[in-house]
This record gives structure tokens, C-alpha cells and sequence, in this order.
């Protein structure tokens, strides 16, 4: 007799039997995750969540929020306290070898820079020496600062303290003089000051922070998934196909692409242990890519951001989805 595969459960069969997928975000980050009335929360990371229910059961509201932090969000995926972590996380070598997760797709293209009062008239980073700076514990931003530092011969006083209001209250009061975070993270933290205007952003980006999807090691089937909802939605963009009108395209498809992408042509869903139309439900709930990034986070919301680096590839960024085929 032949070897048959190994029968086992993995995430996907997990959140289909209990009818909910738990989300692991942010805790309170304009424009990503952020609690709004009645415990509705808002922003980036709560639409892929939105995106990723409506694929696996066609209903954008099957998810739980679960807010973790920086200490403890990789711990609460391998213990399975969250089936995905969304939270703003960047993708690093030794995060993907050694933690027991995975890398599943990036999601915001991001830098990490500094926020400084706007009355100390620093502005450029490498003004900074002799600096005491606020940082959050356990994240990319400590050691990128210590390298920073180190590369421009400059000393620097670090302050750890929890990423937050905590962070925001000690730069107030005086605790440090800059706060540190990912770019995007700065521009939110801004408008959460009752005068941001005092406060300014400087134009320095000291290293790469692509903004990542993660899983648990070895669950290939649910790392497709989340990887290829993420696609989905960048795919949309490019074939032009929104919120608005995902459902005309899906009963007329004149493109093969968006045939097959809408589940017009071929059992594409199947493959992934999904309906055919998973990928449409997506859309249908959160629109596009490009989409999702403008009505969150971009120039005509407070956070104010471009596209920049997550514009598609075809307009000089680096957002691109491999083919569906």
C-alpha cells in the first residue's frame, strides 16, 4: 500500500469549528487599531481581520480583537492565544528562524524615526547626541537606535518604558526628549497630544520596518490563507476591482485575472480550503488595498500619510501580489 499524508488540525479546522478567528493587534494605534463606540475598533489591522473573516466564512464579523503587546505577542501566538498576529510587527531574520512563527506576508512598508518637542529646533536625527530617548522594550526600534547611535559616534540616554500613554506622558513631562516607534506609530502618537502641533516628526528613517503578518511554525495550509487574503487585496487594486464594484466584476469578468480571482473560473478557493468566492467576500468587506490604506490611514485622514513605499509596484512602490494562476 501506498503512504497516505498524515491527518492533522490545523489552524484553518481550529477557528471553522469554533466560528471565530482571534485577531491579535494593537493595542490603541490611530489609523491600524484603535477602540472606537460601543468597542467597535477601527483602522488597518482590524480591516485585514475583517478581510480574513470574510474569506473563511463570508461574514466580516466572525473575529475577536486581542489586543497584545510588543513583550508578550509572539508568546501569545505559540501558546494559540491569537490564530494571527497583526499587530504592527516587523519581519526580521532571527524572528523568523528562532521564535517558532512564521512570516506570512508584509502588510505596511514602514521606517522608525523620532518625535522630539518642536521647541528643542532639532532637525535631523544626528543633532540627537547626548539625547535621552524613550523605547519600548522587546522591539526592533532598541536595537536600531543603539545602532544608529553607534554608527554616527553619539551617545545616547535610553529611558525603556511600555510603548503608549506612558511613553507619550514622559515625553510631556519631560522624562526624555525624543520617543522613537515606527514612522507611522509616531504620526498616530502625535494626534493623540491635546496640542500636536508642539510636537514634530523629524524626516529621518534609520532603518526598514516592513510590517508583517505572522503564524505558527509549521501550519502551512492557514499560512496560505492569511497570505493569500492579503494578495487578494493588492491584486484588486491593480485589476481596478473595489468595494463598489466587486460584485459587478464577479457576474461579468472580462479579464481571465479577475475570473479567476473572483471565482468566476477554476476551484482557486478550494485550494486553500475555502469557498470559491473567498476572495470576492474579501473584497466585498473592506475593498482593496489601496482602498483600506486611504480610508485609514492616508492623506485625507488625521494620520495624513502617502503611499510612498506602499504604493503598487507599477507607480514606484513595493505592494505587488505574485500572479494568481
Amino acid at each position: 500500500m501506498g503512504a497516505t499524508a498524515p491527518v492533522f488540525a490545523d489552524t484553518l479546522d481550529d477557528v471553522k469549528k469554533r466560528g471565530f478567528l482571534r485577531c491579535g493587534t494593537g493595542e490603541a494605534k490611530a489609523g491600524f487599531a484603535m477602540p472606537g463606540d460601543n468597542n467597535q475598533w477601527q483602522g488597518m489591522e482590524i480591516d485585514y481581520c475583517k478581510a480574513l473573516s470574510s474569506a473563511v466564512f463570508g461574514d466580516e464579523t466572525k473575529f475577536e480583537v486581542v489586543p497584545v503587546t510588543s513583550k508578550v505577542r509572539f508568546t501569545s501566538l505559540t501558546s494559540r492565544e491569537i490564530d494571527v498576529l497583526v499587530k504592527g510587527t516587523t519581519w526580521t531574520y532571527s524572528r523568523d528562524a528562532k521564535l517558532g512563527v512564521d512570516f506570512a506576508a508584509y502588510w505596511f512598508f514602514d521606517g522608525q524615526g523620532f518625535l522630539i518637542k518642536k521647541e528643542l529646533g532639532v532637525t535631523s536625527a544626528k543633532q540627537l547626541n547626548g539625547a535621552t530617548i524613550c523605547i519600548s522594550p522587546g522591539t526592533t526600534s532598541e536595537k536600531n537606535v543603539a545602532d544608529f547611535f553607534r554608527t554616527y559616534d553619539m551617545k545616547y540616554k535610553p529611558v525603556v518604558i511600555k510603548a503608549g500613554p506612558e511613553t507619550l506622558d514622559a515625553l510631556q513631562k519631560g522624562r526624555c526628549d525624543v520617543i522613537t516607534n515606527d514612522l507611522s506609530a509616531l504620526a498616530s502618537d502625535r494626534q493623540k497630544f491635546t496640542n500636536p502641533d508642539d510636537f514634530v516628526v523629524l524626516q529621518d528613517n534609520i532603518a526598514k520596518e516592513p510590517l508583517s503578518l505572522y503564524v505558527r511554525q509549521n501550519d502551512s495550509r492557514w499560512k496560505d490563507v492569511i497570505t493569500w487574503t492579503r494578495n487578494a487585496l493588492v491584486e484588486a487594486e491593480e485589476l481596478g476591482i473595489t468595494q463598489e464594484n466587486v460584485g459587478q466584476h464577479a457576474k461579468h469578468p472580462i479579464d481571465p485575472r479577475v475570473a479567476r480571482l473572483l471565482g468566476a473560473k477554476g476551484a482557486y478557493g478550494e485550494m486553500l480550503g475555502l469557498p470559491n468566492t473567498w476572495a470576492h467576500d474579501a473584497i466585498s468587506a473592506v475593498g482593496n488595498y489601496g482602498e483600506i490604506f486611504e480610508r485609514n490611514v492616508g492623506e485625507q485622514t488625521r494620520m495624513g500619510l502617502t503611499r510612498n513605499l506602499n504604493q503598487q509596484w507599477y507607480d514606484g512602490g513595493l505592494v505587488f501580489a505574485p500572479p494568481f494562476r
